[in-house]
């Protein structure tokens, strides 16, 4: 019989790569502590009505690239492609969002089903954070000074830089996206196949695209500015001004929209070079009609995610691991004989007690003296 192997897409995390994901999530963790964020831990499955409704029908994520099957009842659920809607489901679900403002966040792996590459799996770690009740853009400001200490406590905040750009109002949308489909409409033989559809069905979702040709005429679109609504103005304004006065630098891009529907006012990405062409390390932004949109009360949120795989080869990029993350253990205790192995155990409790962060192992196996001390 051949050997079993992994399914394509699905990493094994060895022992070595184990302790430096932990060294990552305990930071991560530690981060989020001191900001007053509360963990909360979601089931992997889910609905699908869940996310055809909240991630967007015509999203790729929706259209390409989840994993849905019927269970034995018949009820068709989907491995969770993404956590924001899954949150607000157990926020809804569990009566977390009436008259009341959460800051909370999750870790745990998603699936998508997508081109596996460096960096990039079909089971993947992600980390993500999210906000409700909250609609001013002081919350916003929270959030990006919040992943601006993660980059300095991982040691690669030089490494980095912040994309900014708002996506105001569902009515200024829309009239943007009127304008964007007579503009790419003479243009419509010349884009890729994806775009072509995206046309009809979610014009800004070809900013998304990385065909070269599809980009070039994508640059000369109008910009969204001319439809941007007042107030959306005014709050993307204030997030830069929050931003300046706290000396974080933020490099306006108006092409960026993310690639889910629910996003709204504003959207940022952190994204670097030092990883190649999978540039994004962190992306999130606004989804105040998302509640609603999933049979809440219109209720404002904010969020982002990061897939830890991403974090992990950009702190070994930097060069920001400790040398010493995969050592198994501090103190090895050898009994020279087997009578003198109780003594060796209650030993290594006692020093377990003292020292809780020391790492003790017992030498179990028995063996001559001289196999004991080579172990």
């Amino acid at each position: 019989m051949s050997k079993l192997q992994s399914v394509r897409g699905m990493q094994d995390v060895l022992p070595g790569d184990s302790a430096r994901w932990r060294w990552v999530e305990d930071r991560v963790a530690d981060v989020l502590d001191r900001f007053g964020y509360r963990q909360i831990r979601m089931p992997l499955l889910e609905d699908t009505r869940l996310f055809a409704r909240g991630v967007g029908e015509t999203s790729d994520i929706v259209e390409k690239e989840m994993y849905t099957f019927d269970d034995r009842g018949g009820d068709s659920v989907t491995l969770r492609p993404e956590g924001t809607a899954g949150c607000v489901r157990v926020c809804e679900q569990h009566g977390l969002l009436y008259n009341q403002t959460q800051r909370l966040w999750y870790r745990g792996p998603m699936f998508r089903y997508e081109r596996p590459q460096k960096g990039r799996y079909r089971q993947f770690e992600q980390i993500g954070v999210e906000c409700f009740g909250l609609a001013g853009p002081d919350i916003d400001f929270e959030l990006l000074q919040l992943t601006a200490e993660l980059w300095r406590v991982l040691g690669v905040d030089q490494a980095v830089r912040l994309e900014l750009n708002t996506l105001g109002t569902s009515e200024a949308r829309s009239a943007w996206r009127g304008a964007l489909v007579d503009y790419l409409r003479p243009f419509e033989a010349e884009l890729d196949e994806d775009s072509r559809r995206r046309l009809e069905r979610n014009p800004l979702r070809i900013f998304d695209s990385k065909v070269e040709r599809t980009r070039e005429i994508i640059a000369g679109a109008p910009t969204f500015d001319h439809w941007l609504d007042a107030d959306s103005r005014a709050h993307f304004e204030h997030l830069q001004e929050r931003l300046a006065g706290a000396g974080i630098a933020a490099v306006i891009n108006p092409m960026l929209v993310r690639g889910l529907d629910y996003y709204s006012r504003t959207v940022f990405e952190w994204t670097t070079e030092a990883l190649g062409a999978q540039g994004t390390v962190c992306g999130g932004g606004r989804y105040d009609g998302l509640v609603e949109l999933l049979g809440g009360r219109p209720t404002p949120g904010i969020g982002f995610a990061m897939g830890i795989d991403r974090l992990l080869l950009l702190a070994q990029a930097c060069a920001s691991l400790p040398e010493d993350i995969d050592r198994a253990v501090d103190a090895y205790l050898v009994p020279m004989e087997d009578a003198a192995s109780g003594a060796a155990f209650e030993l290594a409790g006692h020093l377990r007690s003292a020292l809780p962060r020391l790492r003790v192992q017992v030498h179990c196996g028995g063996g001559k003296v001289k196999a004991r001390m080579k172990r």
